[in-house]
């Protein structure tokens, strides 16, 4: 197989494995939601969303629906400038149709286009942490970079391994109940991989099965969990975002009388960059978690904070001042 010197990427969190493989100067093309790391901002730009990325959480939830019965595409593609950059590997998705272009529209758009006849496709359909490891793997591999993915993964795989080890001989007291809410209006609880970062993070959640699909969640079954930690994530939001859109939190149905509520420790954090993204950031997700559930135990990994406390103010929710 010919070493590819052109590669596509049509999801963000290929776009961040081949730039963390060193292969940046291999993009030719990238998705519209690309953005890590600063360098992709210079690369053309393949897709666009199809639905009001701008709208209230309710409101994207409604479009989304509406196009999920129809059967329609949520996001499109430019196959005008993917032919004319005649990518020869392209890297996309097969996991969530909501989150990226449809697996069937790029094979349809390399079938049709001459000049595509030879590219190659790959497509990620993570559903656990060490799929997303996997797939940096296959992208090494596709690109020629095998051993640098072995040492990118191995790396990736200490640092997870440093996260459990410190959270191993917590006993069933110290280890808080959590609700992750991927969406807001109507509430979703985030599933995936998500259930088991929680688990080694120090956190508990058996409301959600790791490597399902995220679904929505019956709120008054939310309530019966009480949760003691809840992070909101929703999907595609970043962290001011995400703070503008849990204000109406405050407003659900036995929301003061939720533990997380009473003692101070509902957050916010950029989903968007973290995690919800299937890429190598999900290791900073699970230190990110791992800090928030025990800050006994775990320093604040980034800085500057890619989250923040959530607290009741004229009775919705807003950032803590600091």
């Amino acid at each position: 197989m010919t070493t590819p010197k052109r590669i596509a990427s049509l999801i963000s969190s290929a776009t961040e494995m081949l730039y963390l493989l060193g292969l940046g100067e291999r993009v030719v093309g990238v998705s519209h939601e690309c953005d890590f790391p600063p360098e992709v901002h210079a690369k053309p730009r393949l897709t666009r969303s199809l639905v009001e990325a701008t709208a209230a959480s309710g409101e994207i939830d409604a479009q989304v629906r509406s196009l999920a019965a129809e059967q329609s595409a949520l996001y499109a593609i430019d196959v005008d400038k993917l032919a004319e950059l005649a990518p020869d590997l392209i890297v996309t998705q097969a996991q969530c149709d909501v989150c990226a272009v449809r697996y069937e529209d790029v094979v349809a758009a390399v079938r049709e286009r001459p000049s595509l006849a030879e590219s190659q496709v790959l497509a990620l359909n993570p559903a656990h942490l060490a799929d997303v490891f996997d797939d940096i793997r296959r992208i090494g591999k596709a690109a020629g970079v095998e051993a640098t993915a072995a040492d990118v993964v191995a790396g990736l795989q200490a640092r997870v391994d440093r996260v459990r080890s410190t959270t191993a001989d917590l006993s069933a007291g110290e280890v808080p109940r959590v609700a992750c809410l991927e969406w807001i209006e109507p509430p979703m609880l985030a599933a995936n991989w998500m259930p088991e970062l929680i688990a080694w993070a120090g956190g508990r959640c058996p409301l959600v099965v790791a490597g399902q699909h995220s679904t929505y969640a019956d709120w008054e079954q939310i309530v019966r969990f009480d949760p003691q930690v809840i992070v909101v994530m929703p999907c595609g939001f970043d962290l001011e975002r995400t703070v503008a859109e849990a204000a109406p939190l405050a407003a659900f149905p036995k929301w003061q009388t939720l533990s997380a509520v009473r003692d101070h420790r509902v957050f916010a954090v950029d989903g968007n960059a973290y995690f919800n993204r299937s890429g190598p950031r999900l290791v900073d997700s699970l230190e990110i978690l791992a800090h928030l559930f025990h800050p006994e135990r775990f320093e604040p990994p980034i800085a500057p904070h890619p989250w923040c406390r959530l607290v009741e103010r004229d009775g919705s929710l807003a950032a803590e001042e600091s």
